[in-house]
């Protein structure tokens, strides 16, 4: 069985895509007809801002949906995973409930 998180566009920026928060519930039951995945939990990526802070309210947004979306239908996100923060917020996202974080930048250095 093959692990999935579902994106969440909460930016609502050309540059980010996802599904829109409004559609997480049809998706999730969709999600549970395929027999080979199990949807673990959810994902976002906010606008980029110079201060980390900015960040701060699409991740508790996001903290939010998945625990509304968990209140009603127990079990729905499987693990309940929240994979938001990148290495500049990093610290914001673990603040709000992430449990994976994407640090390529801080591990690696910037991109060429």
């Amino acid at each position: 069985m093959l692990s999935v998180l579902v994106q969440v566009d909460l930016s609502q920026e050309e540059t980010k895509f996802g599904a829109d928060p409004a559609e997480i519930r049809t998706i999730a039951e969709a999600l549970s007809n395929f027999r080979g995945l199990r949807l673990d939990g959810l994902m976002t990526i906010p606008p980029f801002t110079e201060d980390p802070e900015r960040a701060r309210p699409y991740f508790a947004r996001l903290r939010q949906l998945k625990e509304t979306m968990e209140s009603e239908q127990p079990g729905c996100l499987g693990k309940g995973h929240l994979s938001m923060g990148m290495s500049h917020d990093f610290t914001q996202a673990i603040r709000e409930g992430a449990t994976m974080l994407r640090i390529g930048t801080a591990i690696f250095g910037p991109r060429l």
